[in-house]
């Protein structure tokens, strides 16, 4: 039975540029979809195609159980949207932004004024709730229109790259909301540049890249097809490190690798914390004295460079230019 989201086979181009070539996707309800890829893979016009803001050149996607293609305005009842872009009205207040969209929801007008009193508490925006949004500074922005998207209590969330331009502080609050949302039973897909937040929200990743969903995973498996475990050990001599290299030789399960200028090598290895207590007391034991070890475990960041031949990337945007209409008034 296909997920809360689910494509097959979506292919969109632009001109000459085939921005989504096949994408495949399947979101099980109540989980989280992280969306990883480097600029201009795909990311955001896959979001876009299912949201209803873009129609796929082919392909297939049902959201929330409807068909995206036959019925978008059923799907738009059913779905919330944070675009990349604060999409908030900065001549009206905080209070007043969230209340207008329970209203275009056809909320009640006491039912909309309930409901945003409850986010602006939520999003920590309550004492900002009655000044002009064009008066909040970008982290605020950005809470209030992630809190707009939240107005309905949508069964299916897609949140395009929600936490961009967020301090730590605010990026672990939207983090906590996101936590909560899921927890009540809400399916969220999310695109991010933040492989720390896919590994720390996501159930399941999938690294898309030139519009090819590549490969697709929990953080653990993803991890799994980079290798194991390494050993890195810093000597505090540089006239150590071949008796060093000697060592790790006997422990490693391949080559070792020697970066002379920081004095690190490297070795894969199998077993664990208990190999590392070995291999700290034979360097011990040969007199070598090290300043750094540890027992390395593959990161997202080596997921991606491993996938795609180069890092994720650190900012932008991640698609062309086409169709910038703005997501929040399009699913409006």
């Amino acid at each position: 039975m296909p997920g809360a989201i689910h494509a097959e086979g979506l292919v969109k181009t632009f001109g000459d540029v085939r921005a989504l070539d096949g994408v495949d996707l399947d979101v099980p309800e109540g989980t989280v979809l992280g969306l990883l890829g480097p600029n201009g893979a795909g990311k955001t016009t896959a979001v876009r195609c299912l949201t209803t803001l873009l129609r796929p050149d082919s392909g297939r996607a049902v959201v929330a159980g409807v068909d995206v293609l036959r019925h978008p305005d059923a799907v738009r009842r059913s779905i919330g949207l944070s675009g990349q872009f604060a999409a908030v009205d900065e001549y009206l207040t905080g209070r007043e932004n969230l209340q207008m969209v329970g209203q275009l929801y056809q909320m009640r007008a006491k039912a909309a004024k309930a409901r945003a009193a409850e986010l602006l508490e939520q999003f920590h925006l309550a004492d900002a709730a009655d000044r002009p949004a064009k008066t909040y500074s970008g982290g605020m922005r950005r809470r209030l229109d992630l809190a707009a998207a939240l107005v309905v209590s949508p069964p299916v969330m897609f949140m395009d790259e929600p936490t961009t331009g967020l301090d730590p502080r605010n990026r672990q609050q939207l983090w906590e909301v996101i936590q909560q949302l899921v927890a009540g039973g809400t399916t969220l897909l999310l695109t991010t540049q933040y492989l720390e937040e896919a590994d720390h929200l996501a159930h399941d990743i999938a690294v898309v890249d030139h519009g090819r969903v590549i490969a697709q995973g929990t953080s653990d498996q993803l991890k799994a097809r980079t290798g194991g475990e390494r050993v890195e050990v810093v000597v505090h001599e540089r006239e150590h490190i071949g008796t060093a290299a000697e060592v790790l030789r006997v422990f490693g399960k391949g080559d070792t690798t020697v970066e002379e200028h920081t004095r690190k090598l490297t070795v894969p290895v199998t077993g664990g914390a208990k190999l590392l207590a070995e291999v700290i007391r034979e360097l011990d034991a040969r007199g070598i004295e090290i300043d750094d070890v540890g027992l390395r475990r593959p990161t997202l960041d080596d997921v991606f460079l491993s996938l795609t031949g180069h890092v994720a990337e650190t900012a932008g945007r991640d698609e062309t230019s086409d169709a910038e209409t703005s997501d929040k008034e399009a699913v409006k």
